[in-house]
């Protein structure tokens, strides 16, 4: 069943916000806009949203999380998320795929205001919500705002769209994405329904913020307004996610955007190049952004698992898919995980169409990423702390500081024993191994196995 609103936006409220636009730092930003006032709030605003810093995020494919491939198969799984120890999830697009040159990929939308049929109702989604707030876990969407689907209602509004030279309406420029057109964001009147649109899933479902694609093609200007648009919602916290790593995104009001340089480095680390890249990377990616700002980790996403492909292959199997992610959990930035990640998916997951995740799968490998991501939610000193480096080509090693806490991580990039010799800093030291308990005396030199990775704390 859809849920459609429509609502009509008087010429001089359009004219009226286009004269009170105002320069920031020389960039036009353009003013918040009003609420829909027919817009109900659902519920209660949930008001532990995690801050920036404290997020463990979990991506769901919808077509591959159940064997329903919809919200309630999600709805059945929140107690498996909350023992992961995810607090919170970001849900692929919900809405209506178009049916026009489509290839059937979520990211065609027809309809900003309606969930599809193929995963359920509004009420389905406002049920996701609330028993995901009763758990602890916050919950955002995924938001196309740079082009819709060739059969979006939008598309008779030719003027919303960037056209040719010819007035033909175009996909997006530099893309081959043939199943989606562009919009234009120097129109007034488009950049207010879609505005209007975001704050429909904020109000009618309760969602905690948006995840938002293809960010870096959508102007500074237009994220500006809708993220102080949504802000002006009173008695509600978000988390702002932008796809992309433009350095203006921050000032925008997103919180985090992606560390598509980590991932990249850790790939090549894990195929030869030298560890302390890593540190390089991380340094580098984080000297661009605010204080306050974070990069998403990952060693996977739907779209790589789809095109590129799983942890399993890029790293070798069980033993490196997990070394690469307790680097990318603890070096910096927010962590996150992807749908069949935790149980050793080996092929792609498509999000085209539907597949089967074996939930059961690798169940020691399922157990190491709750231990780890427990571990990282509960210790302010792996969220927190600075970075110690201590350099080797074979073996990423940095310990995290935050007061009088420490926690050292160890990991072997190589899928071959390696001697490794340790820093004077860290010889004859005493730690705590966390997934054992066991009390782990360091001398001068540590013999580690094929990818093994070493997680200790005092």
């Amino acid at each position: 069943m859809k849920h459609i609103r429509l609502f009509i936006f008087p010429l001089f409220i359009i004219l009226i916000a286009v004269a009170s636009c105002k320069k920031d730092d020389g960039i036009i930003v353009e003013p918040p806009v009003e609420m829909d006032p027919t817009y109900k709030q659902y519920g209660t605003p949930y008001s532990d949203v995690p801050t920036t810093e404290n997020i463990v995020m979990y991506e769901i494919n919808l077509r591959a999380f159940s064997s329903g491939g919809d919200i309630q198969g999600i709805i059945d799984r929140l107690d498996y998320l909350k023992d992961l120890g995810i607090n919170t999830i970001w849900l692929m697009p919900i809405f209506p795929i178009g049916e026009v040159n489509s290839v059937n990929s979520p990211y065609s939308i027809r309809d900003f205001k309606a969930v599809s049929s193929e995963y359920g109702t509004l009420d389905d989604l406002r049920k996701l919500t609330d028993e995901a707030h009763t758990r602890g876990i916050a919950v955002i969407s995924d938001w196309v705002a740079n082009h819709t689907s060739w059969d979006n209602n939008w598309i008779n509004k030719k003027s919303w769209y960037s056209q040719d030279a010819n007035g033909n309406i175009i996909m997006p420029p530099g893309t081959n994405w043939a199943d989606v057109a562009d919009l234009d964001f120097s129109n007034e009147e488009m950049r207010l329904a879609m505005i209007d649109a975001m704050k429909y899933w904020i109000l009618e479902a309760n969602i905690d913020g948006y995840r938002c694609d293809y960010a870096d093609g959508v102007p500074f200007d237009f994220w500006k307004q809708a993220l102080d648009t949504l802000a002006n919602i009173p008695n509600r916290s978000y988390i702002f996610l932008a796809e992309g790593n433009r350095s203006d995104h921050f000032a925008a009001g997103f919180d985090l955007n992606y560390g598509w340089d980590f991932y990249g480095t850790t790939k090549s680390v894990f195929t030869g190049q030298a560890a302390t890249s890593l540190i390089a990377t991380n340094t580098a990616e984080y000297n661009t952004i605010p204080n306050s700002a974070q990069k998403l980790r990952f060693t996977t996403n739907h779209d790589e698992s789809a095109w590129d492909n799983t942890p399993m292959v890029l790293f070798n199997g069980k033993e490196g898919a997990l070394a690469a992610s307790v680097i990318s959990i603890f070096m910096g930035g927010v962590p996150m995980i992807y749908t069949g990640q935790e149980v050793g998916r080996q092929s792609t997951v498509p999000f085209f169409s539907n597949t089967n995740i074996d939930w059961n799968a690798n169940p020691d490998m399922l157990q190491a990423y709750k231990d780890i991501l427990n571990f990282y939610a509960q210790s302010e000193v792996s969220k927190r702390g600075t970075n110690a480096v201590f350099i080797d080509n074979d073996v990423s090693c940095f310990k995290k500081v935050l007061n009088n806490e420490e926690v050292l991580i160890i990991v072997n990039v190589r899928n071959s024993q390696t001697n490794y010799q340790l820093n004077a800093d860290l010889q004859n030291t005493d730690w705590t191994d966390f997934l054992t308990g066991n009390t782990v005396s360091l001398g001068t030199e540590l013999l580690l196995e094929n990818y093994q990775y070493l997680i200790l704390e005092k």
